[in-house]
């Protein structure tokens, strides 16, 4: 179960990553993150009238709301780093995050055996080798690796924090609810504030006609990403959380796959043998 959840996670995150990618090229990424996290709000909020969630509201849900305040900010560093560099390159140092659910799960007391001490390493190591990360380089280069190592450790720790804001299915609905709240609440005033300062909220000369058009893209990234938020913690909850940190954040090899095959964004060696290594790591995990 955990293995089959978390890399449901996997391919959930990687495909709104992509999604996100690709809409940041036409919307400010600020727009991007507020419009998909309302279409998530919207459907998570008939999702928790209709299963009476809200029944389980309790102090874990300060979890979720401390999740929702970290999220915005992390997506957005995402966001704006994808749109810089090429989705191949980028989205694997994002998953360097992991190592703040593992580190959570290792003091919670779990221990990982021999062979999932090996499978964690390996599918690490492939994870950042399928990004090629190109280090040196131009300013705009730079400040997307910087960007995307903001957003690692966000991302890391809203893993680690949505794990802990509830134990069963309901309570999870109405904690992703709560976070995804915080998520617009967070977003919107920042986006408010953005355009009182002058920047616009939509390209210059796209009017609202445009969003329209882009809703249905903008709907999807915000229900893949929560809906990977919701399988990632059924993953931490029915086994080992380091192993499910690790199988989730293969979603980068996601990313740059569907970016190669869209994109037709060119795998270098040192990708394609980081995807080989993240594969073989999670063999050693799901065995393990």
């Amino acid at each position: 179960m955990t293995a089959l959840f978390a890399l449901a996670t996997a391919l959930l995150w990687g495909l709104a990553d992509f999604g996100g990618g690709l809409l940041t090229r036409r919307l400010p990424a600020l727009t991007v993150v507020v419009v998909s996290q309302v279409a998530a709000v919207l459907v998570l909020g008939s999702v928790v009238l209709a299963t009476g969630a809200w029944h389980e509201a309790g102090p874990q849900l300060w979890f979720a709301v401390a999740a929702g305040l970290v999220g915005p900010a992390a997506m957005l560093s995402f966001y704006k780093a994808l749109a810089l560099g090429p989705m191949g390159v980028v989205s694997p140092l994002g998953s360097v995050g992991v190592v703040v659910p593992v580190g959570v799960g290792l003091a919670l007391g779990e221990r990982p055996g021999a062979g999932q001490f090996a499978g964690i390493a390996v599918a690490v190591t492939g994870i950042v080798l399928a990004g090629g990360p190109e280090l040196r380089g131009a300013p705009v280069q730079r400040q997307a690796v910087l960007l995307t190592l903001v957003a690692a450790f966000g991302f890391g720790a809203v893993m680690a924090l949505i794990s802990q804001a509830s134990t069963t299915v309901t309570g999870l609905f109405l904690a992703l609810l709560v976070q995804r709240v915080t998520n617009v609440v967070v977003g919107g005033a920042a986006l408010w504030a953005r355009t009182r300062r002058g920047a616009p909220a939509l390209p210059e000369g796209a009017g609202p006609r445009v969003l329209w058009g882009l809703l249905p893209a903008l709907a999807f990234v915000g229900l893949a990403d929560v809906a990977a938020n919701g399988t990632y913690s059924i993953a931490a909850q029915s086994g080992p959380v380091t192993v499910a940190a690790v199988l989730s954040s293969l979603y980068p090899v996601v990313t740059a796959l569907t970016a190669f095959a869209v994109l037709k964004e060119r795998l270098r060696g040192v990708q394609a043998a980081g995807a080989g290594l993240a594969l073989a790591g999670t063999v050693l995990l799901a065995a393990g």
